[in-house]
């Protein structure tokens, strides 16, 4: 008998009301539709935001300390995203580049 209780659920997918859906865990790059929301407002350009997002996760999860307060449901894209909403990062570019 399989335990369906470790089902995760994607876009698109039906899951019975009955079952549970469980988080990825620690460490997981579930997003809240909300801080991406305000971050796409401190950087319009999805391409830079995704991309800076990447990289800080990848920094949090080899143990780099969050420049935010953080809860324990925050996942490392959350506390990527706060950090851009809050101006503690922000993309690097050249003197008067802000292309891609």
């Amino acid at each position: 008998m399989a335990d369906d209780t470790n089902i995760v659920a994607f876009p698109g997918t039906d899951v019975p009301e009955n079952k549970p859906v469980k988080s990825s865990g620690k460490g997981s790059t579930d997003m809240r539709s909300e801080l991406v929301d305000q971050a796409s407002k401190v950087i319009p350009e999805p391409p830079v935001l995704i991309n800076l997002v990447s990289r800080r996760v990848k920094q949090l999860n080899l143990g780099r300390a969050a420049l935010v307060k953080t809860d324990h449901r925050m996942g490392a894209a959350d506390i990527a995203l706060v950090e851009i909403i809050e101006g503690k990062i922000s993309p690097d570019f050249p003197e008067g580049d802000h292309s891609l």
